[in-house]
């Protein structure tokens, strides 16, 4: 399954929350000719509804609980930023906002908004998929270094030998190096019975 394009905005989902009525009409006409589904939504009402953008005027700020304002995981927000006071812009950033528009609102821009929040949400999921293999790895390689050790051990191999071994054997038996040295590993350390 491929991950849809941060361009393609057709059948996304998308609430909003917004004090003025001009402003929230330019978002619905916009969004209308992009082709999201919009919903009307208030800071402090739960989310029921699966939703792929929050745009939320920075009027709403604070939001009464981070609780209150939950954001579902993947979910793109975009702040309506009105004044630029560094206590404003603190509120905002403790949203993480993946986007923002400035006040008053006009139809050019918003577009490259809801594109570039898309395209930061996917590029920071991608991000914390590489550093989940890699903290992975990491821990592996602390059971390959135990299996080289042991390894070194038991065959009186320097090192790199071991090693060698340690990757042909997992190549024969079809498995990675890290399953592999978990396995021997595991068998090292099963309990003996006292003689």
């Amino acid at each position: 399954m491929s991950k849809p394009s941060s361009f393609s905005l057709r059948g996304r989902k998308a609430v909003l929350a917004i004090k003025d009525e001009r402003d929230a009409s330019i978002v619905r006409r916009q969004f209308d000719r992009l082709g999201i589904e919009i919903a009307s939504w208030a800071p402090g009402e739960p989310l029921d509804r699966p939703v792929d953008l929050i745009l939320i005027d920075d009027d709403f700020l604070p939001v009464a609980e981070a609780a209150a304002f939950a954001v579902p995981e993947g979910c793109a927000v975009i702040v309506l930023l009105g004044t630029e006071t560094p206590s404003r812009l603190k509120l905002v950033l403790d949203l993480d906002p993946s986007s923002f528009l400035v006040k008053p609102l006009r139809s050019a821009g918003i577009y490259a908004a809801v594109v570039m929040a898309f395209e930061r949400i996917a590029r920071t999921a991608d991000m914390k998929q590489q550093l989940a293999k890699m903290e992975a790895r990491l821990r592996a390689r602390r059971v390959v270094l135990a299996a080289l050790v042991q390894l070194m051990h038991a065959q009186g191999l320097p090192e790199p030998a071991a090693f060698a071994l340690l990757r042909r054997m997992a190549m024969e038996q079809r498995k990675t190096i890290e399953q592999l040295a978990a396995e021997l590993v595991a068998q090292s350390q099963t309990p003996r019975a006292a003689g």
